[in-house]
């Protein structure tokens, strides 16, 4: 990973892929969500999801039923589908892996505010995160949507609860968009991303890269 610095007032996390192992959870429960539209366009959706990680479950499956089975955005089966995709998510996210190294890097930086900028529903990641005994790390707060990340982290900034330097930790291309946009730094998070050519999309940016955010306590240790 290339040298950061270590004085960072602010580490804002994506959750997905970042803090939990749970992008896989994520693309099953898209699948199987619009499975009873047949296997075809459910398929399509989990393309188009592994596509635009980072945006919310709201737009993809507007998206869904509006560009991949055209039967335009209708409240009842957006429900339906929201419906089925929390269910089976649910299950995932309270037993997936939490990112090793999150307690003692909290330790490590105990006067640091944390925030999660995540694409996924703020009342299950608060849920979740509360469940899993981690909330308590979030001292900025636990922030996801139907609120985009922009629309978080331009908040947040504004509000001066995110305070400078500050640096953004996430797995996709829409991670980095995010955080530009909120002058953010920004690093990628590889080792659960689902984002096939992310190797080449850090060379070309010249963004740091790391493979879990364990890495980070390596670098304040060191």
């Amino acid at each position: 990973m290339n040298k950061i610095e270590k004085n960072y007032k602010c580490l804002i996390f994506d959750c997905d892929g970042v803090i939990l192992d749970s992008n896989q959870v994520k693309t099953q429960a898209f699948y199987q969500a619009a499975l009873p539209y047949g296997e075809t366009v459910a398929q399509s959706l989990v393309d188009y999801h592994i596509q635009n990680g980072g945006i919310s479950r709201y737009r993809k499956f507007e998206y869904f039923l509006q560009n991949i089975i055209g039967v335009g955005i209708d409240q009842k089966p957006l429900n339906e589908l929201l419906s089925t995709y929390g269910a089976h998510v649910r299950e995932g996210l309270l037993n997936c892996t939490i990112a090793p190294g999150l307690q003692e890097l909290r330790q490590a930086l105990p006067d640091t505010c944390w925030l999660v900028a995540s694409g996924g529903d703020q009342a299950e990641l608060h849920d979740v995160f509360e469940k899993r005994g981690i909330s308590h790390l979030f001292n900025g707060g636990i922030f996801g949507s139907p609120d985009t990340k922009e629309q978080i982290l331009l908040r947040e900034k504004e509000l001066g609860n995110i305070q400078f330097p500050a640096l953004f930790m996430g797995d996709s291309r829409y991670d980095y968009i995010a955080a530009t946009k909120a002058e953010l730094d920004f690093i990628f998070v590889s080792g659960w991303t689902e984002m096939k050519d992310w190797q080449e999309f850090c060379k070309s940016l010249e963004l740091p890269q790391m493979k879990q955010i364990t890495e980070l306590l390596e670098l304040i240790n060191t």
